[in-house]
């Protein structure tokens, strides 16, 4: 069965997709990280971590990284809201909840790392 791409009622193929990339990019940012961390050792000042952060390629990982982790986590908690939370009151409240702090951490996480 073909379904449209944007319809609500997708597969769970979609998703399943979406959390193996999401994971692929948190993996790739925790050892581009710990590999930093360690090249640069135990003598690391603000101005150093500042220079790097400050990258623009780093800016923009980090941003696809807090994009990658809201959608992980909003998949992962969505399932298990759906499984675990039957009563349909407790699981929209649960899920509205989830959603909006997500959004609050990806735009806490842009207005840092962009400073707007």
């Amino acid at each position: 069965m073909v379904t449209n791409l944007l319809s609500y009622r997708r597969s769970g193929v979609a998703d399943w997709i979406v959390q193996r990339f999401s994971a692929l990019i948190l993996a790739a940012y925790t050892i581009v990280m710990v590999v930093w961390l360690v090249v640069n050792g135990m003598e690391l000042t603000f101005a150093q971590w500042q220079g790097f952060i400050g990258q623009t390629w780093m800016r923009i990982f980090t941003l696809l990284t807090i994009l990658a982790l809201a959608s992980h986590a909003w998949i992962g908690l969505w399932t298990v809201a759906t499984d675990y939370l039957k009563k349909r009151v407790i699981r929209v409240a649960f899920l509205g909840f989830v959603g909006v702090s997500l959004f609050g951490y990806v735009v806490w996480g842009i207005i840092i790392l962009w400073g707007f």
